[in-house]
């Protein structure tokens, strides 16, 4: 039975050093078991569902401690965490409580909130929104409502004089937004007060003073405490107060500093308590980010003084000493008083047990917490924490553990847009949004849920994708179905492709904008065309057909209309929100935690990861809508009061037996910060830093963790030397300089036959191929169609080419304008070429000639004959122009050997007749003289000082080539890797030679020779 109280409120703190949830049952156990009943006439009330599991569980540890066979739990009920999205206990929202109007529920608020923004800024003369962004404003809105709605303050508090007041100093668009979001809000209570209801945080302040009322008139005849609940909104500080003062009431709070001096306590600010009546309740000074003053700000609602809060006595299993608790009062001291470090004694410093640890990476961060579990569990007992703000650090951890058949799963839950079924479902909304893009179609079709429930037919599946797949790689194709079945056609996968666009056919074609509801409908039918009935089973596929009837039902009852080209990131917001969290079957002494699942959890060992600024503490959100001196002016607190909750989660952390604080000095976006709360663990242990608390013995078994493997023999550089055989390949005009300038790329792609894979949704501006291809398409289609049409302009003409190609929208916008500048200035040059009595014989025309028995094969863009009766070779250049130096070095040789083909009759089939090759030029698209389009000549000619004469130009092309054919085709030289590293080749093959590990021994030796 309870012992008899004093008067006035009972209200209990449990020191961080205790150990929360496992002290308090020590001392309920005996303060409220009753014979034959044990503790079933207690009642907890509990911060979340989650605070009840881990009481559930330190109830069930200290029965088997203790040696009891058996305990009558008390009744818990959950206040309801609103950043989790918990409901409040029956207890408190009884089945009878019909006084109380209804609660909207949070779906149809947030879509009617988007209505009546867009209603409201049409009505203001704003410019409409998209929909996207006016959901996520809906969202921001809502979130505000239920911040001032916690805090009782109405949409009239708006004109207060102080708020009106504060608007003086800020800028016009902090006024456009309280306008707007005061108008809304008007108009959304209006529409509720229509529907008979109220807001869910309004419904919940009801019954918090409901249940306040009901006890404080008539107190159950059973004992209630309140334990661990810190929420300082002012309905639950009301009814916390009234459980304080019941009869067999109390509250106990978690971690409330009672050491800390006067002059400290005060120096956190006003906390909700005026100097004077009716002054500002917070000040521009308040310290919101210091972990305790939420709880300072709980206790003025609660009209608690903290000289009247008593210590609770009992400590848990896992407690550690108390001079931990006293070093933790002194490192979160607030700025003035922590003057007193400089004369701290070594009791009130004392940190036994903590260790620091750094590393390199946040994937080395992962690994090395990895292992401090591992080796923890080791012990017998032994319970292990892990605590990260950082979800993918969480993540990390737990597949580093997988390597020891260790399953930790994340409590924090995964985002449903990360796991399978939501990833399925964000790719068709992606291709419903902007259309068949490669990489979205193959990552959707490639799923694991697509035809996964039949082995044999995935595989089949599978091969056909491989195919499209590679026959899509590259730019992007003309948006539309037609340039994928073209390519379907190319991989000769025609009758997969029938069956797969079947399935993308319902994604195409949508209206601009289309009703939500009928969006989902038409996506979860696609859904279950790709993967049966497997998108909605398990535990992501159930909170995805969840998520998806919900919204649906919303979406249909308020009409939302949603631009098509917005859904993909509307439905990945709404997944975004919703955690995904693992059933039972984890480890039993394991437990991954996310900062609100850690809170009243306890373990042997602690270890908080991610301690970095922006990941711990998380940078504060500000209010959208709502400046800070507004919120002041409110007397809401801000939004670095967050930043005070992560403090005090650091606080009740570092209260275990062991604790590890680790960080990495980079993660994924770059260096890091180290968290403002690991700074000052550091500065106040000082000296003893380096010597006591360093984590060392875990990075120094990093590197050992895996099995040595020997030395891999240094890799030499290739020089591979075929068979006489498999030499005998012909050589390509544009081959022959890679061949003398580079030897291995010319093996790897004549003699092996490899050639570069490109990525899907490759860069088009980055493949000179692609302009080149196009251009030469156009001339070549331009020149034959004159034969029919002389006075056939060539910019409209390569206008209606560049529609018919089905380029991709974006190359032709930013491409076009610039090729058809240089077209209209190579039509020029054509012309007064003619007057001179030049004339184009072909365009785009094949040759070849033997050559010691060698084939040589060329394609020329274009050949004139001259006045004279020679022949010009033209090349058209959309990139670079070779310079005249890498001609005669051998590096750029296909202008001239075309010239040796056409002399010795190569292209006679052409319609080229055999005749002296006089004239080689560039037509290059690059820019001269404020224009696009340039003619340059590669041989010393007119003003020239630099080049091959003339008369040399096709002798040295002759001999570079009968000096390629001796060494390489019919010689037995080896092909070695970069052979003249001056020549400016391709990369395409730089990996097949492993260039990286030997490239710089070659340096190292050239430097030192």
């Amino acid at each position: 039975m309870a012992e008899p109280r004093a008067p006035g409120p009972l209200v209990y703190s449990i020191a961080a050093h205790r150990g929360f949830a496992d002290a308090l049952v020590a001392g309920l156990v005996p303060r409220y078991r009753e014979e034959g009943f044990g503790l079933a006439r207690l009642t907890l009330l509990v911060p979340s569902t989650r605070a009840a599991r881990t009481l559930s569980e330190a109830f069930i540890r200290h029965a088997g401690a203790t040696g009891e066979g058996g305990l009558l739990m008390p009744r818990m009920i959950a206040v309801g965490d609103l950043d989790l999205d918990e409901k409040l206990g029956a207890a408190l929202d009884p089945l009878g409580a019909a006084d109380i109007p209804p609660a909207c529920d949070p779906l149809t608020r947030w879509l009617t909130l988007d209505r009546l923004i867009a209603e409201v800024r049409a009505r203001e003369g704003m410019t409409p929104l998209p929909g996207r962004a006016r959901l996520n404003l809906a969202r921001e809105m809502a979130r505000t409502i239920d911040r001032l709605l916690v805090e009782e303050k109405a949409v009239e508090d708006l004109l207060d004089e102080a708020v009106l007041d504060s608007l003086a100093g800020l800028a016009g668009h902090w006024e456009r937004s309280i306008r707007l979001f005061g108008l809304v809000n008007v108009r959304w209570q209006m529409e509720l007060n229509a529907r008979g209801q109220v807001d869910a945080a309004t419904r919940r302040n009801l019954l918090f003073d409901r249940a306040a009322k009901r006890w404080r008139e008539a107190p159950p005849p059973h004992p209630v405490v309140a334990a661990g609940v810190t929420s300082a909104a002012p309905a639950l500080a009301r009814l916390l107060r009234v459980i304080a003062g019941l009869p067999q009431g109390a509250v106990v709070l978690p971690d409330l500093d009672l050491a800390m001096d006067d002059a400290a306590w005060d120096e956190l600010g006003l906390a909700g308590s005026s100097d004077t009546p009716g002054g500002p309740v917070f000040g521009a000074g308040d310290a919101l980010t210091h972990p305790q003053y939420h709880l300072k700000l709980l206790l003025h609602r609660m009209g608690v003084n903290r000289a009247e809060v008593q210590q609770w006595h009992r400590r848990g299993a896992a407690a550690a000493e108390p001079a931990r608790a006293r070093a933790i009062s002194s490192l979160f001291l607030p700025p003035e008083a922590s003057r007193a470090w400089i004369d701290l004694g070594p009791d009130r410093r004392r940190l036994a047990g903590v260790r620091l640890m750094e590393s390199a990476t946040i994937e080395e961060e992962a690994q090395a917490i990895a292992l401090l579990v591992r080796e923890a569990l080791e012990e017998p007992e032994k319970r292990v924490a892990v605590i990260a703000a950082d979800r993918g650090l969480a993540r990390r951890v737990a597949q580093h553990l997988e390597r020891w058949n260790i399953s930790a799963d994340d409590s924090a839950g995964r985002p449903l847009s990360l796991t399978p079924a939501g990833r399925l479902f964000g790719l068709l909304a992606e291709i419903a949004a902007h259309g068949p893009a490669p990489a979205n179609l193959v990552a959707a079709f490639a799923h694991p849920l697509v035809r996964g429930w039949d082995g044999g037919a995935r595989a089949d599946w599978l091969r056909g994708l491989r195919a499209f797949d590679r026959a899509l790689r590259g730019p992007d194709p003309a948006p539309g179905m037609a340039s994928l079945r073209a390519a379907a056609a190319k991989a000769d996968v025609a009758p997969w492709w029938e069956e797969a666009e079947a399935l993308i056919a319902p994604l195409a074609d949508w209206p601009a904008e289309i009703p939500l509801a009928e969006a989902l409908a038409r996506l979860a039918d696609a859904a279950e065309a790709f993967a049966d009935s497997a998108v909605w089973e398990r535990d992501d596929g159930r909170a995805l057909g969840t998520m998806v009837q919900e919204l649906r039902d919303r979406a249909s009852d308020a009409g939302t209309l949603v631009e098509t080209r917005d859904l993909g990131g509307v439905l990945r917001d709404s997944m975004e929100a919703i955690a995904v969290r693992p059933g039972y079957g984890g480890h039993p002494r394991v437990a991954i935690y996310g900062l609100l699942e850690a809170r009243m959890a306890r373990a042997d060992l602690v270890i908080c990861g991610g301690l970095n600024e922006g990941s711990w503490p998380q940078p504060p959100g500000a209010d959208a809508l709502l400046a800070p001196a507004i919120l002041r002016a409110l007397g809401v607190p801000g939004a670095e009061f967050r930043i005070g909750l992560a403090a005090h989660d650091l606080a009740g952390a570092l209260g275990a037996p062991e604790v590890v604080l680790s960080r990495a000095r980079r993660n994924a976006e770059g260096p890091t910060l180290p968290s403002r709360f690991l700074l000052r663990v550091e500065a106040l242990l000082g000296d003893d830093l380096d010597k006591e608390h360093r984590e060392r013995a875990i990075p120094a078994l990093l590197p050992l963790l895996d099995r040595e493997r020997p030395p891999a023999p240094e890799y030499p550089r290739p020089a591979p030397d075929p068979a006489p055989d498999k030499r005998d390949v012909a050589i390509r005009v544009t081959a022959l300089d890679r061949l003398l300038g580079d030897p291995y790329q010319f093996y790897a792609q004549a003699i092996l036959d490899l050639k570069r894979l490109d990525p899907l949704s490759a860069d088009p501006f980055s493949d000179p191929a692609l302009r080149g291809t196009l251009v030469h398409e156009i001339l070549d289609a331009w020149s034959k169609a004159r034969t029919k049409q002389p006075g056939l302009a060539l910019a409209p003409f390569a206008a209606e080419h560049f529609a018919a190609a089905r380029v991709h929208p974006l190359f032709r916008a930013l491409w076009q304008p610039r090729l058809i500048a240089a077209l209209e200035r190579f039509e020029q040059w054509i012309a007064q070429d003619a007057e001179q009595g030049e004339v184009v014989l072909a365009s785009e025309v094949s040759g070849e000639m033997r050559v010691d028995g060698v084939r040589v094969l060329g394609r020329a863009d274009r050949i004139d004959r001259l006045a004279d009766g020679s022949l010009r070779i033209i090349d058209y250049k959309t990139g670079r122009v070779p310079s005249k130096a890498e001609i005669e070095a051998g590096y750029a040789l296909q202008l001239g050997l075309l010239g040796l083909i056409a002399q010795a009759g190569g292209f006679a089939k052409e319609g080229v007749p055999a005749a002296p090759a006089t004239g080689f030029e560039y037509w290059s698209f690059g820019k001269e003289d404020e224009g696009f389009g340039k003619r340059i000549k590669p041989m010393k000619e007119g003003k020239a000082k630099t080049g091959l004469e003339p008369d040399k130009f096709l002798p040295h092309h002759t001999a570079k080539l009968h000096e390629a054919i001796a060494r390489y085709i019919k010689g037995r030289e080896p092909f070695l890797a970069r052979a003249n590293p001056d020549y400016k080749g391709y990369t395409d093959y730089d990996q097949l030679m492993r260039l990286e590990e030997w490239i710089v021994r070659l340096h190292d030796a050239e430097q030192g020779a």
